[in-house]
C-alpha cells in the first residue's frame, strides 16, 4: 500500500549547506528533494533560486529550506536578500524572520 500525503509530510527533511555548489540541499531518506541556491557576500546571503523535485512537492521541503537558510544566517549574523520569488513570499508569511532581510540602504 502506498503512503498517504500525511505520512510523506511527516518524513524528516534533512538540510545541509553545500558551499562548493552554492546551495542548501534538502534530502528525504537520502534522496535529493530540493535546493536553495545562493550567492554570498560579506554579511549577506542572496537567495537566487529555490527548487523542489516534483516527487517531493507538498511535503514542506521549500519551507524547510527557507527556515534552514534563515536560521543559518541568524547564527552567522548575516542578512538575507530574498531574490527568489518563492523565498521572498515565504519570508513575507513568517514575520519573525523580517529582521534578517537585507535592505538596499544597508552597507
Amino acid at each position: 500500500m502506498g503512503e498517504t500525503k500525511d505520512e510523506a509530510r511527516d518524513q524528516r527533511v534533512e538540510i545541509t549547506d553545500n558551499p562548493a555548489e552554492g546551495r542548501y540541499e534538502a534530502r528525504i531518506d537520502g534522496a535529493l528533494a530540493g535546493v536553495a541556491q545562493y550567492l554570498r557576500a560579506p554579511g549577506v546571503v542572496a537567495l537566487t533560486h529555490t527548487e523542489v523535485e516534483p516527487d517531493y512537492e507538498g511535503r514542506g521541503v521549500g519551507g524547510a529550506l527557507s527556515r534552514a537558510v534563515l536560521e543559518s544566517a541568524r547564527e552567522a549574523g548575516d542578512k538575507v536578500a530574498p531574490v527568489c520569488p518563492f523565498f521572498a513570499g515565504w519570508v513575507r508569511k513568517h514575520p519573525d524572520y523580517q529582521s534578517l532581510i537585507f535592505e538596499k540602504n544597508e552597507s
